[in-house]
């Protein structure tokens, strides 16, 4: 499998300055936790985490610089293990000799930027939280509606593009056409984009392939939405029971998070980008409490009830 993050890819993005260790930055990065090795300066490298970017602080440089000059060399030498992907120093700070020494020995590359380390830290561990969360594909369509990210799933020529395409006519935007690619940055948030080959683009039957953006304008698309629903089209089938209350909730399950997911069934006459659209303001109306299939129930069961009573 390959690496979803190098250390070359924490240079370019925070554009840190490469110390020492070059051969190295081709290393995997395999965890977004963040080591500060305080223990480790000490002494104590019995539960060393090598495996995590290291973070040298103000304090932790300070700590070397009082160490002799045995102690120094012994700890940066254990500090550039095989399988540690960079230490990084903050604030602009000054790298001990010994430290550049030893990664250049080991092949761990050091690294220097100017931000303080707490907030290196916290930017750091986004971007690979952001990296290395799990992930996966689906076809279908991502649209945002009115705020609510609709992942609209079916069999090939159901018509999903063309729905897409109403939904934009109508002032939504689009995210991804065919193919939406799914990770989970957090528990139960997941955010789908685009292949990088398919942005902006939307693929119609008998049209071929046409560029949103150039034909309705930046305000058409948008790279990234957090999905919260799911509208799955299928062909009407006269012998299937379709939920004509909406009180029956069905759950899809990507990755580790499981959506609401709605049936719709396609046949001729039904303005499908319409009842999408009311579903997604249904849906945020159900989120704000406003129930209308358990509003009509209560006064169906009322008007029964009044009924036994006369």
């Amino acid at each position: 499998m390959l690496a979803k993050v190098r250390t070359e890819d924490i240079i370019k993005q925070f554009n840190l300055e490469l110390i020492s260790g070059e051969e190295g930055i081709h290393k995997p990065i395999t965890t977004s936790d963040i080591s500060r090795p305080g223990l480790e300066l000490s002494g104590f490298f019995n539960y060393y985490p090598a495996e995590r970017v290291q973070v040298l602080g103000r304090s932790e440089n300070s700590f070397i610089e009082q160490m002799t000059d045995n102690d120094r060399k012994d700890r940066m030498e254990l500090l550039c293990n095989a399988t540690t992907p960079g230490i990084v120093i903050t604030r602009g700070l000054d790298v001990p000799p010994e430290l550049i020494e030893a990664s250049e020995r080991h092949s761990v590359p050091v690294m220097r930027t100017t931000m303080k380390s707490t907030r290196f830290s916290s930017r750091l561990t986004n971007f690979l939280e952001s990296r290395l969360a799990p992930t996966t594909a689906v076809h279908g369509v991502l649209v945002d509606i009115y705020g609510i990210g609709v992942l609209i799933t079916g069999q090939s020529g159901v018509g999903k593009s063309e729905t897409a395409l109403a939904l934009i006519k109508r002032g939504h935007q689009l995210v991804a056409d065919d193919c939406v690619e799914i990770r989970q940055e957090d528990e139960d948030v997941l955010v789908g984009t685009a292949p990088e080959l398919l942005e902006q683009l939307l693929e119609i039957r008998g049209l071929g392939i046409i560029n949103v953006m150039t034909l309705f304008g930046a305000g058409a698309v948008r790279p990234s939405k957090k999905i919260t629903l799911t509208i799955n089209l299928e062909l009407w089938d006269q012998n299937k029971h379709y939920d004509r209350l909406g009180l029956d909730e069905e759950k899809m399950k990507i990755i580790d998070t499981e959506i609401t997911r709605l049936t719709v069934p396609v046949r001729p006459g039904r303005n499908l980008a319409v009842i999408i659209e009311v579903a997604a303001m249904n849906f945020r109306l159900k989120q704000l409490g406003v129930n209308a299939a358990e509003q009509f129930t209560e006064r169906l069961n009322q008007v029964i009830r009044e009924g036994d009573n006369d």
